[in-house]
């Protein structure tokens, strides 16, 4: 096998568990929270807190991570005699992708002859994770900086996620929905259906009334999309309802096979912010997004 000249780098929004970025030789960028005004990153507050503490009313607050913190890491890769690739948070959520690219050109001022790739992913959550785990893969079969950037820049957009919330509260505390149909959804029980769309954008495509029928609708939306796609390995990621993921866990079993390798994690704090508690996001390959 070649030796790998080159580093992967991403970001904390990949909301991978401990378990599986342990198997994995991947660089984070932590990006940083507020609950109540009080900054937190990486695991200074677990999850299970976190989401305890939105269900009694905190206020939360994200930040991108800096071009300097980028800069600041990728020029010690450099001087250890690597190149880079990084695979950014999506540029339609973030300004974090922009600030890599910001980093990037100032070092290649210092260092002209560096290899440094930035790629959008247009991913978010585990949707990012899940390109990210096969990225990780492919880096250690021996695929080059080259090949491996050409096969997520088309890969990308086959990266599919589906996701319901359980609260239209936070989605409009984000301009995703009025206040108007926030607290007629929260009466009535309509459940949005939202996904990622080529953009990189959160895309409201429907709603539906009750827990469960949101849940089996996100199966029914994998249906339309997988094709003929490799789904030995999905993602699932919750915000702290992890019955409900176990739910959907068992439903893409019966979809694509009882061996299917399904990661269930939690919807990180960066992404749960905005999509409180009770979000359950599937992420697969498909057709399309």
């Amino acid at each position: 096998m070649k030796k790998i000249s080159y580093k992967l780098y991403s970001d904390s929004t990949c909301d991978l568990s401990k378990e599986i970025l342990d198997t994995m030789d991947v660089r984070l960028f932590e990006l940083s929270f507020e609950v109540n005004g009080n900054t937190y990153s990486g695991d200074m507050m677990s999850l299970p807190e976190f989401y305890n503490a939105m269900r009694k009313g905190a206020m939360t607050k994200t930040s991108q991570v800096s071009p300097q913190t980028y800069e600041e890491e990728f020029e010690r890769c450099i001087q250890e005699g690597y190149d880079i690739l990084h695979l950014g948070f999506s540029s339609g959520l973030s300004g974090s992708y922009q600030a890599a690219c910001i980093a990037k050109e100032t070092l290649l001022e210092k260092y002209p002859k560096a290899k440094i790739i930035i790629i959008d992913s247009l991913c978010a959550s585990t949707g990012q994770g899940l390109l990210l785990i096969k990225a990780d893969r492919l880096r250690r079969e021996g695929m080059s900086i080259g090949e491996l950037s050409q096969w997520l820049e088309e890969n990308k957009y086959h990266t599919c996620h589906v996701f319901t919330v359980d609260d239209l509260e936070y989605l409009r505390r984000g301009g995703r929905v009025s206040r108007t149909a926030a607290v007629a959804g929260s009466i009535l029980g309509i459940k949005p259906i939202l996904h990622v769309d080529n953009e990189g954008h959160l895309i409201p495509l429907g709603k539906v009334r009750g827990r469960r029928q949101s849940l089996d609708k996100l199966i029914d939306m994998i249906k339309e999309r997988c094709g003929s796609w490799d789904n030995s390995e999905v993602c699932i990621c919750h915000g702290d309802c992890y019955e409900d993921a176990l739910y959907c866990a068992d439903k893409m079993r019966e979809l694509f096979g009882k061996k299917t390798k399904v990661n269930i994690c939690y919807t990180g704090a960066v992404i749960g912010a905005h999509s409180g508690p009770g979000t359950v996001a599937l992420f697969f390959m498909g057709d399309k997004r």
